[in-house]
């Protein structure tokens, strides 16, 4: 049995239990953007809202992704959005957190703030609250930007998705709609 030193007080750990089990679908997700980025030399960021960092982690379970995944962000609030990825509050006002217009904000954003020549922004509702009747519980909206060869930011696609399911299952099911995404980008640079 080890022990831990928990604030100040010592606890006794019998077992580790992970909290958070890949399961093979997402592995093999994380493991094929990897190889596509290996042979092109590319560099991922990912800006998330709904997904709270579930994509960084999926990458990251990855061995190997420090070579190829550069950073990522956890942009939850509205004020993480524009303090780290320079969304316009104007964008936010006039068009809301979950919007075509804020994902593409943040992808630009990730590549803005970053190293990286590839990016994904995820936003949405998650729910199981939250919803209204033009943005349901479920809808979520991606961007995906590129950087080209001069050092300028591309947009290269952007699309609202609605996903069913409960929070965990429409989280999920954004996780993987985001990694085909960079998967398909990544294979499609030189």
């Amino acid at each position: 049995m080890s022990s831990l030193a928990v604030w100040g007080k010592r606890s006794r750990v019998s077992a580790y239990k992970p909290l958070f089990l890949m399961d093979a679908e997402l592995s093999e997700l994380s493991a094929a953007l990897g190889e596509a980025c290996r042979a092109r030399g590319l560099l991922v960021a990912t800006a998330e809202s709904c997904t709270g960092g579930w994509l960084a982690q999926v990458i990251t379970h990855t061995a190997g992704s420090s070579g190829w995944f550069e950073r990522g962000f956890v942009t939850y609030a509205n004020a993480a959005k524009v303090e780290m990825l320079g969304v316009a509050e104007q964008t936010l006002a006039a068009h809301g957190a979950v919007s075509l217009e804020t994902a593409r904000e943040m992808a630009s954003g990730a590549l803005a703030h970053s190293h990286a020549h590839l990016a994904v922004a995820i936003t949405g509702i998650a729910g199981p609250t939250g919803g209204s009747l033009d943005k349901p519980v479920g809808a979520v909206c991606f961007a995906w930007a590129a950087r080209a060869p001069d050092g300028a930011i591309r947009l290269l696609r952007s699309e609202r998705q609605h996903f069913s399911g409960d929070r965990e299952a429409i989280r999920r099911q954004a996780v993987i709609h985001a990694l085909q995404g960079l998967i398909d980008l990544a294979k499609s640079m030189p």
